[in-house]
């Protein structure tokens, strides 16, 4: 029996209230019918099959199903088939409401039908909805016949827990989409292929950028050579662009008291994130899971004067927090990650100058690395410290940052961290995903808890404002997202390999060795491919590893001092001199374009 391999976490769409934008309720609506449609078909093939929830997400629908034996490709098109009967039945979808103890009746031999009759409040409404010889309970809404369900299609299925709890029954879980039109579906579909193509994991295997081992552990980055020196690339542009922006680089330790913790308030509130303590010489020690301590108490270790101000410390810090094991996703879910964090320390006069510094640098790396943007304010979350008036007081100097720079935002309601609310700026990719990027986050919590003072002008002490910042985030995530974005084609000044230098027989390895050392005089990344394969194979082989440019050698090149040019493109711009070459790609590098160009630049 094949093994199910571990769902990720998925939203549901809450449909008990319409959303603002009724096209995404109405889809929303549809996908949940569609998801009683599978499971009805699900029903006449298994008749035994026990049902746990079934609702809609953002791209389609799921259902948990507890089946009495994994279910193969064959089996979904043999549901895809019955479902489309079905709906060309155009069966009703029919509400009705029911006691508590009618419904332990109905579904009595259910157990998670049951855990959930028995968690609803007392005095909450229990409804059914019936279609066909499918009966389900549900709060709905639905379409009112299945012939309002659109065009479909099952994907997959995949392993949930019962619950998202690793100690509870393990389901399996089929997913589907679901729209309204059959050129929507197909363009879904299409898009869904382009994703596989530029998934990050298959390219990091196939471009050796990095790997997972179950020996090391489930979550942690093995970088390779070739992704190392993306990520090494990525991170002293960053420090050089922090760097000339006021900021000081600092590094902190990567486990530090359970008392910082406790007065930080990770205990009180982040715990469930955290790894368990490590005892040492009978102390608690945690493994650090934020940034924030180690900048503040570098701060307090001396007087500070508002002349000081604002204090920018910059670190590229790793820091660990659970996920379960369901969750972990290549490099954009781990376990362990480096972080690009900062805390600005300022007066309150200071705020908005200092954020609205942040929201420019984020956008002048999102125009570095080829992204567009959105914006999101979040705000008080349920679990969070410090009073209210304390937050407004800090979500009104993000909102008046981003309204001074004239940015559209949308409000995350309950969505900032517990310590402040927060600026996220999400990166939109080449297919229009979004990816978390740079996150800004006012806070007066952590320097009253800490006590975080400077010497104002009228010589008494004042409490300074705290700016939590990451530009890149994750530089897991971050590298990650760009496999994605790029398709693997990074530009030429990220590429981990610049130049692949191609000799046609062994007689042009010494010229093409004496090529490589020019070209990496002048800072280039550069290999020869001295194989023994023929030329179009070593080609074919430099464009599968998406090397940005190809020089050819062949007995005619070596005798003329020439290399003939080729992009990864297949496009060949013919040959010419080395300094020809050189004068052609050190501007598109130093620039760092996006893309490759033909053309000489001047």
């Amino acid at each position: 029996m094949p093994e199910i391999p571990i769902a990720e976490e998925v939203a549901e769409m809450d449909l008990a209230v319409e959303t603002r934008d009724p096209v995404a309720y109405g889809l929303a609506r549809m996908r949940h019918s569609a998801a009683h449609l599978m499971a009805e078909a699900v029903q006449e093939i298994f008749p035994d099959a026990k049902f746990a929830i079934g609702p809609a997400i953002e791209h389609g629908f799921y259902y948990d199903i507890d089946l009495p034996r994994s279910l193969t490709p064959d089996d979904l098109a043999d549901i895809e088939k019955r479902m489309g009967e079905h709906r060309k039945r155009a069966e009703p979808f029919e509400r009705r409401g029911i006691s508590r103890q009618d419904a332990l009746l109905q579904f009595g031999d259910n157990p998670y039908k049951v855990e959930l009759i028995e968690g609803f409040p007392d005095g909450e409404e229990i409804t059914t909805y019936r279609q066909g010889n499918f009966l389900d309970l549900c709060r709905g809404p639905h379409v009112e016949t299945t012939a309002d369900i659109g065009p479909f299609k099952l994907q997959s299925v995949a392993g949930a827990y019962w619950r998202g709890d690793e100690r509870r029954p393990m389901l399996q879980r089929i997913y589907g989409t679901a729209w309204p039109t059959q050129e929507e579906l197909d363009d879904h579909l299409h898009r869904l292929e382009e994703a596989q193509r530029r998934d990050h994991r298959r390219l990091g295997r196939e471009l050796d950028l990095f790997s997972v081992s179950e020996e090391i552990g489930a979550g942690l980055i093995l970088w390779h050579p070739r992704g190392a020196m993306i990520r090494y690339l990525v991170e002293q542009y960053e420090q050089r662009e922090q760097l000339a922006r006021g900021y000081d680089l600092v590094y902190t330790p990567h486990i530090a008291s359970a008392k910082i913790y406790e007065r930080s308030g990770h205990l009180e509130t982040y715990a469930e994130n955290m790894y368990s303590p490590i005892s040492i010489e009978e102390q608690d020690y945690y493994l650090k899971p934020m940034n924030c301590p180690g900048h503040i108490m570098i701060y307090k270790s001396q007087v500070r004067s508002y002349r000081d101000l604002p204090i920018r410390l910059a670190e590229l810090g790793t820091v660990y927090r659970y996920e379960r094991s369901g969750t972990l996703h290549g490099m954009l879910r781990v376990r362990g990650f480096t972080q690009d964090d900062s805390h600005i320390f300022c007066t309150p006069d200071q705020i908005g100058t200092e954020v609205e510094g942040v929201i420019d640098l984020a956008e002048h790396m999102a125009a570095t690395f080829g992204y567009e943007f959105k914006t999101y304010l979040a705000t008080r979350p349920e679990k969070a410290i410090g009073d209210e008036a304390t937050w407004e007081r800090a979500t009104d100097a993000l909102r008046q940052a981003m309204e001074r720079r004239g940015l559209s935002f949308e409000v995350d309601a309950g969505g900032g961290a517990f310590y402040g609310p927060k600026i996220d700026i999400k990166w939109v990719d080449a297919l229009g995903r979004e990816w978390t990027g740079p996150t800004i986050q006012v806070d007066f919590n952590l320097p009253e808890r800490f006590d975080v003072q400077y010497i104002a002008e009228d010589g008494e002490r004042h409490r300074v404002a705290m700016i939590h910042r990451t530009l890149l985030g994750s530089m897991e995530r971050f590298v990650g997202g760009l496999i994605e974005h790029y398709a693997g084609n990074f530009p030429a000044w990220l590429a981990p390999v610049q130049v692949m230098i191609v000799p046609i027989a062994d007689g042009q390895i010494e010229f093409a060795t004496a090529v490589r050392a020019r070209l990496v005089a002048a800072g280039l990344r550069v290999e020869v491919d001295g194989s023994s394969n023929r030329m179009q194979q070593k080609i074919r082989a430099a464009q599968l590893q998406k090397v940005p440019y190809m020089l050819v050698i062949g007995k005619r090149e070596m005798e003329s001092g020439h290399v003939a040019v080729r992009l990864r493109s297949g496009e060949d711009l013919g040959a010419m001199a080395i300094e020809d070459f050189l004068s052609r790609i050190q501007p598109v590098i130093d620039a760092k374009m996006l893309t490759l160009t033909t053309e000489a630049v001047d």
